[in-house]
Parts: C-alpha cells; structure tokens; sequence
C-alpha cells in the first residue's frame, strides 16, 4: 500500500515522531522504502555559517542530525536515502515540488517544527504542505 514514503524532517519532536509513524507504515508493505527529505531554509544557510564559522561546520551538524533519522529507520531493515535541498524560495514550496514530483504514496511530516511562531499553531508549513501536495499526506502531533 505504502511502498514509496517520503518523510520531511527538521530535527524537532514532531519529526522524530513522525519517523516512527513513517516506520510503521513501510512494515505494513513489503519492500517498502523510505526517502528522508531535510530542507535546508534560505536563511538557514547563512545564519549557520556564521555561526559555525563555515558551511563545512554547519554541513556536518547537519549530517549528524540527519544521520540519527537513518539510524532508527535502517535498524528496522528498510531501505532509506536522503535528500537535502535548499529551499531559497520557502521550505513549504521545496517539500511541495519535490513530493509532487516524486511520485511518493504518501508523505510524513511533523505538525509543527522548530520555529517559535510554529508551537502556537499548527504549522505554517505543514499547513501548507496538506493543501498542495498531491499523495495522501500524514501529519504527526
């Protein structure tokens, strides 16, 4: 039933949450894999680097957090790559593009993510994402 998943990450609670709903979704199906999607926001990017002090620092961090995503869904015997993309024109619209361009079954992403404005109400960007992507999309409190 859900043999192409897609689940978009931030590294926040709601994320980690859904990564475990993602990995009871591909037990359901045999075969099944799951593609990580971490979208890097426009400002992100130059905060970070001033931050660290470079983009490699900041690409490592980065790789670390996406690293323990992979760990948790590889231990269960599924399949996983994962995506980075830079979403320099919002990470709603990269989500959206690359989902609807994937030909996924479904999508898995948290209800909220890291911004502070995002814990007052459902997200900003998974609002966004319910309306326009095309595949059933899961949503995880």
């Amino acid at each position: 039933m859900y043999k192409n998943i897609l689940l978009a990450i931030d590294g926040s609670d709601h994320s980690y949450r859904a990564t475990e709903k993602a990995i009871a979704l591909a037990e359901l199906t045999p075969d099944a894999a799951i593609e990580i999607l971490y979208v890097v926001p426009g400002n992100k990017s130059k905060s970070d680097v001033l931050h660290y002090g470079d983009s490699d620092s900041a690409s490592r961090k980065r790789t670390k957090m996406l690293q323990e995503y992979e760990k948790m869904i590889k231990e269960k015997s599924i399949p996983v790559e994962t995506t980075v993309l830079h979403g320099k024109d919002g990470i709603a619209e990269a989500i959206i593009a690359h989902a609807n361009e994937g030909g996924y079954d479904t999508l898995v992403l948290g209800s909220r993510g890291l911004s502070a404005v995002q814990t007052m109400v459902l997200g900003s960007v998974s609002h966004k994402v319910m309306k326009y992507v095309k595949a059933p999309v899961m949503m995880v409190k």
